[in-house]
C-alpha cells in the first residue's frame, strides 16, 4: 500500500523549498538529515542540499521518523493541512476526535471503535495517508500545541504539560528533552508573567478567508458576535470545564482565541471545536480547483475564493462536514446528481449557490434551458 511518504513528489517539494512557496506551507514537512531537524517549506534558513533533504507529509511523520521541529520556522504556526481531508472520511472524523484530546487519555482500539472501524484498518488508513500510526499523530499534536503554549503564552510548564494534553509534568518533560535535549523551559525566550484574562493563542489558516461573510453567518444563526468578537460560553458537560471562550481575526491570516476555563485539560478540545466552527483546515485552493469543473460553480468560486463553512460546535457527524447536503432548497434529483460530482467538496459547492441566489428550481430551470438551446 503507498504511503503518505511515497505520494509526495520529492523533487516538486524541494523547487517549493528553494522558491519558499506559500502555497504549500503546512502541505509538507521538509527534513534534512545532517542535522535531525523538519521544517516548514517556508523556512528562513538557507536551503540544504538536495541529497541532504527528505519530505513528508505530516509533522507526525517527520517526527516518527525521529526528526525534531525546527526552533527557527516552528511547525506549530503552519496552516492546518487540510488539504488530505478530503481523500478519506475515516481519518477526518479521526483526526477532529484526536485533536480534541480522543487519545490523551484513551487508547487507539477506543478511537477505532468511536469510529465503527477494526483498529488495524484505522492504523493503514493512517499510514496511507498522514505517514504515520495515530499514536505519532497525537504525540506530535501534544508537542505542537506545548510548544505554540510555551511560545505565545505565559503559562508555568507544569500549566503547559497540563493544557497540551500531557498526562504528567515528568511525562512532559522527558518528551521534550528527547526531542530538543533541553527541558522544555528551555525554549521560552522570555520570563514568565502572570497571566490575566485566560489562554491567548493564535491560529492561522489559509488565505483568501471572507472574514465578514463568517461573522455574518455566525450571528444570523444566533451566536455572539459583537465589534468583530466571537464569544461563546463552556459548558462542563460539552467542554469539560466553565467558562468562555473568544476570537478576533487578526493580521497575517490568524484567529486570535482567548480560553478562560476552570480546567486546563479543556483546552484542546475547545481549540479543535474553534478551528471547526471557522472551518481553518480548510483548502480553498483545493476547493476551487476541484469544484471548478462544474461550468457553473466555476465563476462564483472566482468571485468568492475565500467563502468558508460554518461549522458546528457540537458535531457528531458520520461524515465530513465538506461534503454534508443540508439546504432543503436545494435537495433535488437534478442537483443532488449534478453534487455527485462535487465529492468531497458538496457543501462548499452548495454555499456557493445558495450565496448567489440559486435555489432547486432556478438550478433546474437553468438545465432545462440549457437542454432546450
Amino acid at each position: 500500500m503507498e504511503n503518505a511518504r511515497d505520494s509526495l513528489d520529492q523533487e516538486a517539494c524541494y523547487r517549493a523549498v528553494l522558491t519558499r512557496d506559500l502555497r504549500f506551507d503546512g502541505r509538507f514537512f521538509t527534513c534534512v538529515k545532517t542535522t535531525g531537524i523538519y521544517c516548514r517549506p517556508v523556512c528562513p534558513a538557507r536551503t540544504p542540499k538536495r541529497e541532504n533533504m527528505s519530505f513528508f507529509a505530516s509533522a507526525a511523520a517527520a517526527e516518527e521518523a525521529g526528526f525534531r521541529a525546527c526552533l527557527r520556522c516552528r511547525p506549530e504556526t503552519a496552516p492546518d493541512m487540510g488539504a488530505w481531508r478530503g481523500t478519506s472520511n475515516t481519518v477526518s472524523r479521526a483526526l477532529g476526535l484526536i485533536e480534541a484530546g480522543a487519545l490523551d487519555e484513551g487508547d487507539v482500539d477506543a478511537l477505532a471503535a468511536r469510529l465503527g472501524v477494526g483498529e488495524r484498518h484505522l492504523r493503514r488508513l493512517f499510514r496511507q495517508h498522514l505517514g504515520a500510526a495515530p499514536v505519532s499523530v497525537a504525540q506530535t499534536r501534544r508537542v505542537l500545541l506545548a510548544k505554540a503554549l510555551i511560545h505565545q503564552t505565559d503559562l508555568g510548564m507544569a500549566e503547559v504539560a497540563l493544557a497540551s494534553g500531557f498526562g504528567s509534568v515528568r511525562r512532559f518533560n522527558e518528551t521534550f528533552q528527547g526531542l530538543y535535549g533541553r527541558p522544555p523551559s528551555a525554549l521560552r525566550r522570555r520570563a514568565e508573567r502572570a497571566g490575566d484574562g485566560g489562554v491567548r493563542l493564535s491560529l492561522p489558516y489559509r488565505a483568501p478567508y471572507e472574514v465578514e461573510a463568517m461573522l455574518t453567518a455566525l450571528r444570523a444563526r444566533g451566536e455572539i458576535v459583537e465589534d468583530g468578537v466571537w464569544r461563546r460560553a463552556l459548558t462542563p458537560d460539552v467542554d469539560g470545564a466553565s467558562g468562555q471562550v473568544s476570537a478576533r481575526f487578526e493580521a497575517g491570516h490568524r484567529l486570535a482565541v482567548t480560553v478562560a476555563a476552570s480546567d486546563l485539560k479543556a483546552l484542546p478540545g475547545v481549540l479543535a471545536r474553534v478551528r471547526r466552527v471557522f472551518d481553518l483546515s480548510a483548502d480553498p485552493e483545493a476547493i476551487q480547483r476541484d469544484l471548478s469543473a462544474d461550468a457553473l460553480l466555476a465563476p462564483l468560486l472566482r468571485a468568492r475564493p475565500g467563502l468558508r463553512l460554518p461549522g458546528d460546535w457540537i458535531d457528531a457527524g458520520a461524515d465530513m462536514a465538506s461534503d454534508r447536503l443540508e439546504d432543503e432548497g436545494l435537495a433535488t434529483p437534478g442537483f443532488l446528481g449534478r453534487a455527485e460530482h462535487w465529492r468531497p467538496w458538496r457543501a462548499y459547492g452548495a454555499l456557493h449557490l445558495r450565496e448567489a441566489g440559486i435555489d432547486g428550481a432556478a438550478l433546474m430551470e437553468m438545465d432545462d434551458e440549457k437542454d432546450a438551446a
